[in-house]
């Protein structure tokens, strides 16, 4: 190969890492605050690849889509990498120096200046983000309605509980009424709620607010990333969204004439999710031991069988490139496809549940009141 791919990666280990700096998940989805979206970088690294293509200087190709942005931040942002590659940077090493780009952009930019193959290498990046964005438009969409449902519902529970069972429960205390035992654990929750109301919002908050510290904690992350996985579909779904990026990115890596070996020690580095980074780690070394790629992942059940059996095919054929976007594009598609399943089944699930909580409210309420009629009548 024409560059040392083992400087990169040691390149990665003295990094010494921003304070404000974040995991590459994180920077993905995150919907609000973030000066570069990933819809910015999708838009960046596709106008910068067809400006590069028609020969334009990266140069002038960066101050033609500094112009071409509306926003002031994103336009200081590229005049920072801009005043870089003047100053002697390469577009790698630019975009290095700054928080918002991760170490995927940097070692893919890095490899392309090695190889010659930068055009390209914005190419599959802007195709890359493409595709991120399109998944997460379609988890958004898939999760808008049902959130809004759950949010209904809690509010019409917490309605009910607060003004609708006081009422009932006055009429009690006036008639005398013995009350069932679902009618006193009904009016519990709800002399609770009302005297503890501040004791549960700081406990909400609390919650809120500790997630972010214990993000930090490799521990919490093993823990959260194992409990997602064993969630009825929800972990499926999760597990193929990563499989998604994990077999685009390999392929965007084979693509610049990257070994698999050393493509896996790079998405390694890139994917925040504990469970794929530990398989990665010891596909890795069993891959150093001389085993291939296919007899590696067939060692971890996050792989599923058909992608061994295609891995195996294109090592044989030695179309590891062809087979990784292959097996993308599939995956891809189970994304879109699970994306709208799961909204499918959340909604009338969310329904059930709301129906079940207002009906057993309900009817710990008339219980009494039907007794009381009785007594009368």
């Amino acid at each position: 190969m024409g560059f040392q791919l083992e400087n990169i990666l040691k390149e990665k280990r003295v990094k010494t890492k921003h304070p404000n700096e974040t995991s590459f998940l994180q920077k993905e989805i995150k919907l609000f605050g973030n000066t570069f979206s990933t819809k910015i970088k999708e838009d960046f690294y596709t106008e910068l690849s067809v400006l590069l293509k028609a020969g334009i200087t990266l140069k002038d190709a960066l101050e033609l889509i500094q112009n071409a942005f509306k926003k002031k931040a994103h336009q200081d942002k590229l005049n920072v990498i801009s005043n870089a590659i003047v100053s002697g940077l390469s577009l790698s090493e630019a975009i290095k120096t700054q928080k918002e780009f991760t170490d995927y952009e940097y070692f893919s930019l890095k490899i392309g200046e090695e190889t010659g193959t930068l055009t390209q290498v914005t190419e599959q990046l802007g195709a890359f983000y493409a595709r991120k964005n399109e998944q997460r438009r379609n988890l958004i969409s898939a999760l808008t309605y049902p959130i809004i449902i759950l949010s209904t519902a809690v509010l019409v529970v917490v309605f009910m509980l607060q003004y609708v069972v006081p009422m009932f429960q006055d009429i009690f205390e006036q008639q005398k009424v013995e009350l069932p035992a679902i009618t006193k654990f009904i009016i519990y929750v709800s002399e609770f709620m009302k005297r503890y109301t501040w004791l549960l919002l700081l406990i909400v908050f609390s919650i809120v607010f500790s997630r972010a510290f214990f993000n930090k904690k490799l521990w919490f992350k093993k823990f959260k990333n194992r409990l997602v996985l064993k969630l009825p579909f929800i972990g499926n779904f999760v597990k193929t969204v990563y499989l998604s990026q994990f077999t685009q990115a390999v392929s965007l890596l084979t693509a610049s004439k990257v070994p698999v070996v050393n493509s896996i020690q790079l998405v390694k580095q890139m994917i925040n999710f504990y469970p794929l980074q530990y398989a990665l780690e010891t596909v890795e070394q069993h891959i150093l031991k001389g085993e291939s790629l296919s007899d590696s992942l067939s060692k971890h059940k996050l792989f599923d069988d058909k992608m061994i059996a295609l891995v195996k095919v294109a090592e044989e054929t030695n179309q590891t490139e062809y087979i990784f976007e292959r097996l993308n594009m599939q995956y891809n598609t189970q994304v879109q496809q699970k994306s709208k399943m799961l909204s499918t089944l959340m909604e009338p699930f969310i329904i059930l549940i709301v129906g079940v909580l207002v009906g057993i409210i309900l009817v710990a309420m008339y219980l009494p009141m039907f007794k009381l009629s009785s007594v009368m009548g």
